[in-house]
């Protein structure tokens, strides 16, 4: 049989192409070696968000009393909220094979090999097609001196039957500091160890105020410009050794390596003569396109952007372009997310990106104390901050606080469209709502503001 498409990989770049693909009429399989979902359902968002919930309404126990409620004697089964994240997980992978049997799209759970750039051999059967998605994803980075037995990634840190007492993280990135959120919720005594600055290095030095401040309340030990000098397995867990203005160690039982991912480029791939830039990515155009004429590619395997919407949204793009549809992906407008306590969301330009362009901004900003429906929450960390140019066009939005994640799509659609200040403070926001926050600082960046 000829496809008119084979995507291999069953992750948001690959099942959501698929599905596509089929519904513009393609004729599609799909090649998943291990689970459908990818990254994001079985590793990734999905069960991270899982444990968040489940340490968030822990955190509203131990601080019930603010409310006006007593609850005594709280605690944590491990095993059943890791029972109840499978169960979250398996709902999802269920979805998507659902899906892609309502869309006729033909599924393989089986290991794909490009043979040719017209044909692969699935498991033991060989396939033909006419056009090929690469979508096969990307694995944690793991290097010395952390090549060490049990050392766990993003990958394995859910199998975790137990709160550690004592947890090392590596990387002050978006997947530590969620997972510092989650354990020191449970009296686990958490280190994170950042070679850079400061956590989260992409973010606005504001942001990383609030949540280093945050982080710090909670117990968390924070050490930034810190390299690990070596890492020793004992008999109950690691003895590692660091160094920042000085030598020092301590022990710990688990160890989180959490400092990136690596696309999943095999040799079959190379074979081919797919292009690779100097970080093992392949190379795409704006439609998604390699440089060879039938081959796309999607997801985290070009390395653009390792988030599951963007994934999703690329798959799209090549799809479309597959069926001789001009469309490109605008990239100025990606919404980043991170579920820690407060909760940050950013969208369009960073203040550190426009002082290293040298733009001239006007900016605005609005503490979340100052919001009615925050201070119904009893939640006074975070803010808001819209960043325009000198013509007042949406260059960028920050927000900082509970909900930030839910709201921030106001300002992906303010800075993807080029909305004006002007526009977006026209809009009546509901009161009282986290929402409001966005119209409050923009009020401030046009110098009228209201509540401030």
């Amino acid at each position: 049989m000829i496809y008119d498409l084979l995507v291999i990989g069953g992750g948001p770049a690959g099942y959501v192409a698929a599905i596509r693909a089929a519904q513009l009429n393609m004729k599609v399989a799909v090649a998943e070696e291990k689970f459908l979902g990818g990254t994001c359902t079985n590793v990734g968002c999905i069960p991270t968000k899982a444990w968040l919930a489940s340490s968030e309404l822990f955190d509203g126990i131990k601080n019930a009393k603010k409310f006006g409620i007593s609850v005594e004697n709280a605690s944590i089964d491990m095993r059943k909220v890791k029972a109840r994240t499978n169960r979250v997980v398996i709902r999802n992978r269920k979805g998507i094979e659902f899906l892609l049997k309502k869309n006729n799209v033909e599924y393989f759970n089986a290991h794909a090999t490009v043979k040719s750039l017209h044909s692969a051999k699935i498991g033991d059967k060989e396939v033909e097609f006419k056009k090929l998605l690469l979508s096969q994803g990307s694995h944690p980075i793991k290097f010395p001196p952390f090549d060490v037995e049990g050392v766990l990634t993003s990958d394995e840190v859910f199998s975790l039957d137990e709160i550690p007492q004592h947890l090392l993280i590596v990387g002050g990135g978006v997947i530590g500091v969620e997972m510092a959120t989650f354990f020191s919720t449970f009296e686990c005594e958490v280190t994170i160890v950042e070679i850079m600055d400061h956590i989260l290095p992409t973010m606005d030095a504001d942001v990383v105020e609030i949540l280093t401040n945050a982080l710090k309340k909670r117990g968390i030990d924070i050490h930034t410009k810190c390299k690990t000098l070596s890492v020793d397995k004992k008999e109950n867990g690691y003895k590692v050794v660091f160094e920042d203005v000085e030598r020092f160690e301590k022990s710990f039982d688990k160890i989180l390596l959490s400092v990136g991912r690596k696309p999943n480029v095999f040799d079959d791939v190379k074979s081919l003569g797919v292009t690779l830039d100097n970080r093992g990515n392949v190379v795409t155009d704006e439609h998604m396109r390699t440089n060879l004429e039938n081959i796309y590619a999607a997801g985290d395997i070009n390395g653009k952007y390792m988030l599951a919407h963007v994934a999703s949204k690329e798959g799209i793009v090549a799809v479309t372009n597959m069926n001789g549809k001009e469309s490109k992906i605008n990239y100025s407008a990606i919404p980043s997310v991170i579920f820690t306590t407060p909760e940050i969301a950013t969208t369009g330009k960073t203040e550190d990106e426009l002082k290293r362009e040298n733009t001239e901004y006007i900016k605005g900003v609005f503490p979340m104390s100052a919001l009615g429906r925050a201070r119904t929450l009893e939640f006074n960390e975070g803010f808001a901050k819209i960043l325009a140019d000198k013509e007042n066009k949406i260059l960028g939005v920050t927000v900082v606080g509970p909900m930030a994640t839910e709201v921030l799509m106001e300002g992906v659609m303010a800075v993807q469209n080029g909305f004006k200040l002007e526009e977006l403070v026209e809009h009546i926001h509901p009161h009282p709502t986290i929402s409001e926050i966005l119209m409050q600082a923009t009020e401030d960046a046009l110098g009228m503001p209201i509540d401030k």
